[in-house]
């Protein structure tokens, strides 16, 4: 399988702190690939410097066969943190503004609406939405320049159980329509039921990677690489 994104001995520095050290990750094209790790790991810190928010203090990020440029980001789609919504605004106004930013057409908007499952949202604006129709409008406004990457980190916070599943669901249709996902979270079976392959993220440290196997224990080997790299601290 062809890899779409490679980075090579990434790491970012915050004045005389090391958030993120030497990572080398593989992310193989048209997969949804999980990224775990416990809070404060560096799983954001890593997906922003893929996403252009912050640049690295060293090391390389390759996508799609060549170096990182401004211009990828034309091909790449993200939800980080927080949705970046105008409150006021309804769902279909909150995507025209985009559209008109990066210069799509509008009839991108209704193909968006209907994936992310808000078409009948009407004149009800985002800041009356819920946590889970929050979510998927930030996931319509990442689709809308139909990415080749798509960036989800800790897409499930706040969601209740059926927002969490129908956001799952969402997710594993993405890569049979030509979309690699990195999918961030700290929750292991949420990524365990969606992910091709692994990714395990400790102290700033890519520990582990490998494609998911539904043979594996997934939280005896997370759990033993937490605990291994915490007795190292101390």
């Amino acid at each position: 399988m062809e890899t779409l994104l490679r980075t090579e001995n990434l790491t970012k520095k915050f004045k005389n702190q090391v958030a993120i050290q030497n990572i080398s990750m593989n992310v193989p094209e048209n997969s949804v690939y999980g990224l775990l790790g416990p809070n404060g790991a560096g799983k954001s810190t890593t997906l922003k410097m893929i996403a252009g928010i912050l640049k690295p203090t060293r090391g390389s990020i390759i996508f799609n066969k060549h170096p990182w440029k401004r211009s990828d980001l034309s091909n790449i789609g993200a939800l980080i943190e927080t949705p970046p919504l105008y409150g006021n605004l309804t769902a279909r106004e909150n995507l025209k503004v985009r559209t008109e930013l990066l210069n799509i057409s509008d009839g991108r908007i209704d193909e968006v609406l209907e994936i992310s499952g808000l078409t009948g949202t009407g004149k009800k604006r985002a800041g009356q939405f819920s946590m889970g129709m929050k979510q998927r409008l930030g996931i319509a406004i990442a689709l809308l320049n139909n990415p080749k990457l798509l960036i989800l980190d800790e897409p499930t916070n706040g969601l209740d159980p059926v927002g969490i599943e129908e956001l799952r669901n969402l997710i594993r249709q993405f890569p049979k329509q030509g979309m690699t996902v990195i999918l961030s979270s700290h929750i292991l079976s949420e990524v365990e039921q969606i992910a091709d392959y692994i990714g395990i993220i400790c102290n700033g440290k890519l520990e582990y990677e490998a494609p998911e196997n539904k043979e594996d224990n997934l939280e005896a080997l997370f759990m033993d690489i937490v605990k291994r790299n915490r007795r190292e601290i101390i």
